[in-house]
C-alpha cells in the first residue's frame, strides 16, 4: 500500500471538478469548511452540492458562484437564523439556483440506496405530506409482498465525497466519534473519497481501536491533514462549536457587500487552512477541547 496524504490544495485539484456532484458530509460535527473554502479558492463551478442539512458553508459556496444546484433536506443556520446567499440564489438570482428537497430520511435513504448500488429506496414518511408535488423524484412502488404503496427515492451516487474525522492512518482508515450523520452511507455512495483529519496516526493505532473505523482504507482516494478544518464547526475532543460565529452569520450573510468582504478576508485571502488560523490567534484559547478521555477497551481473548 502506498500512502495516500496530500494537501488540500492538490487533493481539490485533482479531485473536485467542475460540473461534479459534491457531498460534505458532517453532522453537527466535523463539517469540513476548510475543504469548502479550497472550493470557492480554486473557483470550481456548476457544482451540484448536496447534503442532509446545508448550512453556513454551502451559504459560502453559493455566494462564491459555485453551485449550480443545491440538493437537501432542511436548510438554514442552525439556532440562529436563515441563509442570506442561499436565499437570494432561489429568490432572486437569474438563473436561480436549482433546489431538489427532500425529508431528513429522505437523503438519508438517497445516500443509503447509492452505497448499497441499489436504484432506489422505499419508505413511508412521505404520507400527508406536500413534497412529493415538490419533487417529481419521490415517485411510489407496490410492495410485491403486502400490496402496500410505499414512496420511494432515487439513489445517489456522488462524484465525490469530502468526509472530516477526528483522525487516519496514511492510508486513508478513518476514525470518527461523537454525533455520527450520514458519512459512511455517503462515502460508500461515492466515486471518489478525500477523508480530512486532525490528526495522522501510526495504522497500530487504528487496528487497536477498530469499532471507530468509520472509512475504510480502500475506498479513500486522498488523505488530507488539516487540523481545525472544520472551524467554525467542531470536533468532537479536538475544539468546540463556534456559536459566536454562527450568531455572527446571520447579519453577514444578510448583506451581500458584508458577505463578499467575509470571503475576501478569509477564504480568498488566505492561502491554506494554517493561514486562516493565524488571522485568529484567540480561536485556540477560545474553543480548544478540555481532556474527556474514554476508558480503554480490552479486545484480548
Amino acid at each position: 500500500m502506498h500512502s495516500k496524504v496530500t494537501s488540500m490544495r492538490e487533493a481539490i485539484a485533482a479531485h473536485v471538478h467542475d460540473g461534479d456532484t459534491v457531498v460534505i458530509e458532517g453532522f453537527t460535527h466535523l463539517i469540513c469548511f476548510a475543504a469548502g473554502h479550497e472550493i470557492i479558492r480554486q473557483r470550481r463551478r456548476d457544482l451540484t452540492i448536496a447534503r442532509l442539512t446545508p448550512d453556513l458553508i454551502y451559504d459560502q459556496m453559493i455566494a462564491a458562484g459555485c453551485a449550480r444546484k443545491l440538493v437537501f433536506s432542511w436548510a438554514g443556520n442552525p439556532g440562529a437564523g436563515s441563509l442570506g446567499a442561499f436565499r437570494r440564489a432561489v429568490e432572486k438570482e437569474t438563473p436561480p439556483l436549482e433546489i431538489e428537497e427532500y425529508s431528513h430520511f429522505g437523503m438519508v435513504a438517497r445516500m443509503s440506496a447509492g452505497a448499497a448500488r441499489l436504484p432506489f429506496w422505499t419508505m413511508r414518511n412521505y404520507m400527508g405530506t406536500d413534497l412529493p408535488k415538490a419533487n417529481p423524484l419521490i415517485r411510489t412502488v407496490t410492495c410485491p409482498y403486502t400490496g402496500e404503496v410505499l414512496a420511494t427515492v432515487p439513489a445517489l451516487n456522488p462524484d465525490v465525497t469530502i468526509i472530516h474525522a477526528q483522525r487516519a492512518d496514511q492510508f486513508g482508515n478513518a476514525q470518527v466519534w461523537g454525533l455520527l450523520g450520514v458519512q459512511k452511507e455517503a462515502a460508500f455512495a461515492s466515486k471518489r473519497v478525500i477523508v480530512v483529519v486532525e490528526e495522522l496516526v501510526d495504522q497500530s493505532v487504528i487496528r487497536a481501536d477498530p469499532n471507530r473505523t468509520l472509512i475504510p482504507g480502500m475506498i479513500v482516494a486522498a488523505v488530507v491533514v488539516e487540523p481545525w478544518g472544520c472551524h467554525p464547526s467542531y470536533a468532537q475532543g479536538y475544539y468546540d462549536r463556534d456559536n459566536d460565529f454562527y450568531v455572527a452569520w446571520e447579519d453577514i450573510s444578510r448583506n451581500p457587500a458584508r458577505l463578499e468582504a467575509y470571503l475576501q478576508e478569509f477564504v480568498y485571502g488566505v492561502t491554506d487552512r494554517a493561514a486562516y488560523l493565524r488571522k485568529q490567534p484567540e480561536l485556540r484559547d477560545r474553543l480548544a477541547a478540555k481532556d474527556l478521555i474514554c476508558a480503554g477497551v480490552n479486545y484480548g481473548f
